[in-house]
């Protein structure tokens, strides 16, 4: 019956971990017993010091590997020294599968239609620069950040008073 497992490795690793492993299933005529290896990772948009978004891959589960797998005495020998592979989550000797739940929110990370999460370094009370949209080349002080969104409540003065303007992570750049 397979069932999904997770591989300690050494962290950064991974995708060795990911190489070697496939290579000894097919080597040692195993790969009947594992349907699919999966790092999981997600994509992230960064905004840098400049106001640029870089899109990037990170880790999910850092120093860990996803393995589908019928669990034969066989097969756990072959996963188990394989370069990298320090282990199975579990207790003692025995690896534990994941619940259906568990794998099903680690690989929705992995998806194409998932969007990429937008991580910027701004905080509240900063002072940035509207770079795009009507309010190019003002200035405000950051009043809310929400993360999730990727936006910013911007406080911007006009005419002489603070007006709150609502904008995206790349429409503004830190002033430093």
């Amino acid at each position: 019956m397979f069932r999904w497992y997770v591989i300690n490795t050494y962290s950064g690793h991974e995708n060795k971990v990911k190489t070697n492993l496939e290579h000894r299933l097919q080597s040692m005529g195993q790969e009947e017993r594992v349907r699919r290896i999966v790092i999981p990772t997600e994509q992230v948009v960064e905004t840098t010091k400049d106001g640029k978004k870089e899109q990037s891959e990170k880790r999910v589960l850092p120093g860990y590997v996803l393995v589908q797998m019928d669990m034969t005495a066989d097969a756990l020998w072959v996963v188990k020294n394989t370069p990298g592979v320090t282990g199975f989550v579990g207790a003692a000797n025995e690896p534990t599968p994941l619940s259906q739940m568990e794998v099903d929110r680690l690989l929705r990370t992995q998806s194409a239609e998932s969007r990429a999460k937008v991580r910027a370094e701004f905080a509240i009370g900063e002072t940035v620069k509207v770079i795009a949209g009507p309010l190019s080349d003002f200035s405000g002080e950051i009043a809310e950040i929400n993360t999730e969104q990727g936006r910013l409540k911007v406080l911007v003065e006009i005419f002489g008073r603070e007006t709150p303007a609502d904008l995206s992570f790349d429409q503004v750049k830190k002033l430093t």
